[in-house]
């Protein structure tokens, strides 16, 4: 498939089919295999919200990811409007799965307002984008391009970095429209963490995934700064500052290529021992 039919199917996929009032279906997106991608239930969320409160973007947006869905049937997605007031609505979607809940979102959406006061950090100094690699398990993910900076590869367990990586990352061919780069940042955020975590210790890599140890996301929250647009290269700027007792936490900022902070996320991930009771290769990152 060409990449731009690539990503008008995976675009076609992230909407939903309203069912009733506050009540969707969710497909998966094209090639999807195993567990549902957490990135796919983050940018669903975000169209399961504009859609039932248009005219306000996303601020904020927190997913637990309870349990594993599989690619093998359509979840249904319930919206409970919190608030819907002129600056500010909330949300809550759930993602059920044979009746189960599966992941539930946590919406704010804002108004756009003019600033009392305002200021943003800048990136570190990195390489471009023309001066990154595209290496690593998402260097080419069909329509979705990485470089990394430094051309590291969490994927590889036989090499030891500090627990950061910088990664550049677009969409090419999206469309600029700000929903569609808001549900495209929530997808492209979603991977990286547990990799990162692993960067530190000699002997682990991302490769090992579901067959040596057990992984997986628990949490993921994503506060939206900035208008972007996801065709445009974003610099995402990572680290792991902890790791231990089988969770990694991680944190990051995206930034345009002229510096401009336009987002930032965090999320809680699962890197442990494989339970007695759960098998070798359940589970998806």
């Amino acid at each position: 498939m060409e990449p731009g039919n690539e990503l008008a199917a995976l675009l076609e996929s992230l909407r939903l089919e309203e069912l009733a009032p506050l009540r969707f279906r969710a497909a998966h997106a094209p090639g999807s295999a195993g567990v549902v991608f957490g990135g796919q239930i983050m940018a669903q969320a975000i169209a399961a919200a504009v859609g039932v409160q248009p005219g306000k973007p996303v601020k904020t947006l927190h997913t637990v990811f309870a349990r594993g869905a599989t690619v093998d049937e359509d979840m249904d997605v319930e919206v409970e409007e919190i608030l819907a007031g002129r600056a500010f609505g909330s949300l809550t979607v759930t993602f059920r799965q044979h009746g189960k809940t599966c992941a539930r979102s946590q919406v704010l959406l804002s108004a756009l307002e003019p600033d009392l006061v305002r200021h943003a950090v800048a990136s570190d100094p990195v390489a471009g984008p023309d001066a990154a690699v595209v290496v690593g398990p998402y260097g080419h993910a069909g329509p979705w391009e990485n470089r990394v900076v430094g051309g590291i590869d969490v994927a590889l367990p036989e090499q030891e970095h500090p627990a950061r990586l910088s990664v550049w990352s677009r969409w090419p061919g999206a469309p600029r429209n700000d929903v569609v780069s808001q549900q495209l940042l929530a997808w492209a955020s979603d991977p990286w963490f547990i990799g990162i975590s692993l960067l530190p210790h000699r002997g682990f890599g991302q490769s090992q995934a579901h067959h040596d140890f057990s992984t997986g996301v628990i949490t993921h929250t994503l506060t939206f700064h900035e208008p972007f647009h996801a065709g445009d290269w974003l610099l995402l700027a990572q680290e792991v500052p902890h790791a231990g007792g089988g969770r990694a936490y991680g944190r990051a900022q995206v930034f345009t290529e002229d510096g401009r902070l336009v987002a930032s996320y965090v999320q809680d991930a699962m890197a442990r021992h494989f339970p007695a009771d759960l098998s070798r290769g359940a589970g998806a990152t």
